[in-house]
């Protein structure tokens, strides 16, 4: 499979022309031949190289945006030919993502175009004597936070003309803006050439506890004064499970703890982190006898929390 260029980067695949701009300076230091003797780094530092080439490019990103590892074989004129054969009758048509709903997860719909005007030029200028080979197809997969996390089987439906039924395998641990190959099941040919493929984009819906930046994972953990102030081993909720978290004496809200590894999976490497935000609650009504302990604490406490503010 092509490298993803914005996993080279490890940035986002909304990520900002400055964003791109640092991630590609960091890691071009980091990974320079002259600075960095791993066998690794050259084949690491071309990699990151043609990544950068691509996504500081407006128009070469917003190409590969939209196809992918093939974007260097479409035309520049692609969408005027889009345009001209959505208007034009004929044999071979081949359909083509609009905006319309249907399906699993915002699967689009499809506008029939005449597969001859849009890619008779394509492929070694064969014109319409000649098979040509069915066009390439995106439309969106919209998955959970946990199906991310999990992966595995799912059918998914298109209603279009006539139902198409598909069942794809979900990688364990796949990000936003990722893509899966459904080989085979895209547009059709002409002239018994070969189909086009159908590729999902994932798109990772929000979650009111879990945010996603690439593979990690950002939560919020709720502490009491007292642990905060005194520190404590508490409980936090990851998608693999509860595990414990030691909270340092003195801890206030905005400290951020770094669990290494349990953020996104991630099978073909590193997997990402979990960060927990401290915030710290305070009870929203008082007991007598908890009352009693803040007024004594209060009495006894020289802390000033904004002292030199």
């Amino acid at each position: 499979m092509a490298t993803d260029f914005y996993e080279a980067l490890g940035v986002g695949r909304n990520a900002s022309s400055d964003d791109i701009q640092q991630a590609y300076r960091k890691l071009a230091r980091k990974f320079h031949p002259d600075v960095n003797s791993d066998p690794t780094a050259v084949d690491k530092f071309k990699e990151i190289g043609e990544a950068y080439e691509v996504l500081s490019n407006p128009d070469l990103r917003k190409k590969y945006d939209r196809f992918g590892a093939d974007f260097r074989r479409v035309p520049d004129d692609f969408d005027e030919r889009v345009y001209s054969g959505s208007r034009v009758g004929g044999q071979g048509r081949v359909r083509q993502p609009t905006g319309g709903d249907g399906g699993f997860g915002g699967f689009q719909g499809f506008d029939e175009v005449d597969i001859e005007d849009l890619l008779g030029g394509m492929f070694g200028g064969r014109g319409r004597g000649g098979p040509i080979p069915g066009a390439d197809q995106e439309a969106e997969l919209e998955l959970t936070v946990e199906e991310a996390y999990r992966g595995g089987r799912k059918h998914l439906t298109f209603a279009g003309a006539g139902e198409r039924g598909y069942d794809v395998t979900v990688p364990r641990g796949v990000v936003d803006g990722q893509r899966i190959r459904l080989a085979g099941e895209g547009g059709r040919g002409s002239g018994n050439a070969q189909p086009g493929d159908l590729y999902l984009v994932v798109r990772i819906k929000p979650h009111r506890r879990y945010k996603l930046s690439g593979r990690d994972i950002q939560i919020e953990l709720p502490v009491s004064p007292w642990e905060a102030a005194l520190g404590a081993t508490v409980p936090v909720s990851t998608l693999d499970g509860e595990v414990k978290v030691r909270v340092a004496p003195g801890t206030s809200t905005g400290k951020r703890l770094r669990l290494r590894g349990e953020g996104m999976p991630n099978p073909a490497g590193k997997p990402g982190d979990l960060y927990a935000e401290v915030r710290v609650m305070v009870p929203k009504s008082l007991t007598k006898p908890e009352r009693k302990a803040f007024e004594e604490l209060a009495a006894v406490s020289d802390f000033e929390p904004r002292r030199g503010t």
